[in-house]
C-alpha cells in the first residue's frame, strides 16, 4: 500500500491538538468524579470511539493506495510556426525604434504564452528558411528571436509565398496533406510588401491542408523611409524610397485560411488579441496512451468514521449520577 499524501506539519499539529484538548477533557472529568465520589468509567468509552474516528480521518486525509487502477493520459497541443520578415524595409522606422525591433520586443511575449505547444521559427525575404525547427525549449526560441537581422538573409524584395510554401513543407508528407495529429498553424509577420508573383497556389494549399495563417502586420500607413548605412534605399531615380505598410495581401491570406489579422503599428500593438485568438483555437491530441496506478481507497476510512461519529452522536449516557 502506498499513500497519496505525505504525513505533514498539518496533520500532526491537529493530532497534537487533539491528544491536548482531549486530555484537558479528561482531567477535568476525573476531578469531578473525585469530588463526587465516583468513577467516570464510560468517559472511557467515549474516549475509544472519538479516538478511532479521528485517527480514520486522518488515514482518509492522507490518501491509502492500493489495489490497481487503469488511467488513461491525454498529451494535448499546437505545432505553430513563426514567419519573420527580415526583408530591408522591416529596418523602417514608422515603428520605434524600427519594425524588426519592435517584433523582437514583442515575440518573447507571444511565445511565453505557448509554452505547452511546439514552437519553429522561420526568416524569409524573396526566400525562406529555417531558423530553429518545431521545439518545446523556451530557451532557445528566445536565444534565436534576439539575434534575428535584415543581414541573415538575401537583400531581396519580399515574396510571401515563400514562407506559405516552406510551412506547407514542413507540416506536410512527401508532399501531400497527411491526418493530422496535432492542431498546426503559421503566424506570419511581415510589413506586407510583397514582390512575388505566385501567391495564390500556397494560400489554396493551406486552406486545402487546414492550416490557418494568423497575420501579424508591422507598420504604418503613412510608412517611411528605409535605412542603409549612412543613409536612404533609394530607388532606380535616386529618391529615397518610402515603405507603407501594406494590409491588404495580409488581411487576403489571413481570411482565405481560417486565421485573423492583427497589426503592430505606432501607437498600439495587437499581439495580446493574437494570443487570444491562437488560444481559442482547439488543441489536438498529442499522444494518449493507459497506464496503471494505484487506485486511492480513502473513502473506505472516511466511511467507517462517518459511521462511527453517527454511533457516537446517539449514543446517550449519564457520566455522574447526583
Amino acid at each position: 500500500m502506498i499513500w497519496s499524501q505525505p504525513l505533514s506539519l498539518l496533520e500532526l499539529i491537529f493530532a497534537v491538538l487533539f491528544i491536548g484538548l482531549y486530555a484537558a477533557y479528561l482531567f477535568r472529568m476525573k476531578r469531578l468524579a473525585g469530588a463526587l465520589a465516583q468513577k467516570p468509567h464510560l468517559v472511557w468509552v467515549k474516549l475509544l470511539l472519538r479516538s478511532a474516528y479521528f485517527l480514520l480521518l486522518l488515514v482518509a486525509l492522507l490518501g491509502p493506495s492500493f489495489g490497481a487502477a487503469t488511467k488513461e493520459i491525454k498529451t494535448t497541443g499546437k505545432d505553430i510556426y513563426v514567419a519573420v520578415d527580415l526583408s530591408q524595409s522591416m529596418n523602417a522606422t514608422d515603428v520605434q525604434p524600427t519594425r524588426l525591433e519592435k517584433v523582437k520586443f514583442e515575440l518573447p511575449q507571444l511565445l511565453s504564452k505557448f509554452n505547452s505547444d511546439r514552437i519553429g521559427l522561420l526568416i524569409f525575404s524573396s526566400e525562406a528558411f529555417v531558423q530553429c525547427p518545431l521545439t518545446f525549449d523556451q530557451s532557445a526560441l528566445n536565444l534565436y528571436t534576439q539575434t534575428l537581422a535584415t543581414e541573415l538573409v538575401p537583400r531581396a524584395g519580399t515574396d510571401l509565398a515563400a514562407p506559405l510554401d516552406l510551412v506547407l513543407k514542413k507540416f506536410t508528407k512527401n508532399g501531400s496533406t497527411s491526418a493530422k495529429k496535432t492542431a498546426q498553424m503559421l503566424v506570419l509577420i511581415s510589413d506586407g510588401e510583397d514582390f512575388g508573383e505566385n501567391l495564390k497556389a500556397p494560400v489554396k494549399a493551406l486552406e486545402k491542408a487546414g492550416i490557418p495563417v494568423f497575420t501579424l502586420g508591422v507598420g504604418t500607413a503613412q510608412g517611411s523611409n528605409i535605412p542603409l548605412g549612412d543613409g536612404f534605399v533609394k530607388d532606380q531615380e535616386s529618391k529615397k524610397v518610402i515603405t507603407k505598410l501594406n494590409t491588404e495581401g495580409l488581411k487576403e491570406i489571413a481570411s482565405q485560411t481560417g486565421g485573423q489579422y492583427f497589426e503592430i503599428n505606432g501607437r498600439a500593438s495587437e499581439v495580446p488579441k493574437l494570443i487570444s485568438a491562437i488560444n481559442n483555437l482547439k488543441s489536438e491530441v498529442r499522444q494518449s496512451r493507459t497506464v496503471e496506478v494505484k487506485a486511492n481507497k480513502y473513502f473506505y476510512p472516511l466511511l467507517l468514521a462517518l459511521l462511527l461519529m453517527l454511533i457516537d452522536a446517539s449514543m446517550r449516557f449519564q457520566t455522574f449520577r447526583i
